[in-house]
């Protein structure tokens, strides 16, 4: 029985490294399927709850850049002076951070309030390293995010 469940556990770390690396790697057969994940399991999960206060995690809607259908997509949005930082995990390329920054605002509700974002830039994680905080930066740093969305408040 202890032989078992030490073999099922290095099967289990084994697993894990190997994902850790793919997506340091940003290799794109493994973030596909991560993003796939997310899309199906993942936000019909977390989506009721997303933003109300308490929770770490947010909402962001968004309107499609050439559907103009609104969209609905969770995010960990982490406060900064004047606004947000939002990490983008699979880069910038995904279709939510593109539909924000072509319409140039988005709306994010965080920890029970609805905030209106504008002027949405991609920055490089050394850029914003220091405004994050420590469990932000491990994430990055294990994970190999190189971007971050920045978003200021409105008015």
């Amino acid at each position: 029985m202890r032989r078992l469940l030490i073999s099922v556990l290095v099967a289990v770390a084994a697993a894990l490294g190997a994902f850790v690396v793919a997506m340091r790697r940003k290799s794109p057969a493994v973030q596909d399927r991560v993003r796939q994940f997310s899309k199906h399991v993942m936000t019909p999960a977390v989506l009721p709850t997303a933003g109300t206060a308490g929770r770490g995690n947010g909402v962001v809607h968004h309107r499609g850049r050439t559907s103009g259908r609104e969209y609905a997509t969770p995010v960990t949005p982490v406060p900064i002076s004047g606004g947000f930082l939002i990490a983008l995990p699979y880069t910038s390329r995904v279709d939510w951070a593109r539909n924000i920054l072509a319409a140039g605002e988005a709306t994010i509700v965080h920890d029970g309030a609805s905030h209106r974002v504008v002027d949405p830039a991609v920055m490089p994680y050394g850029d914003v390293a220091d405004l994050l905080p420590p469990s932000a930066r491990i994430g990055a740093k294990v994970f190999s995010m190189e971007e971050f969305l920045r978003v200021r408040t409105a008015g």
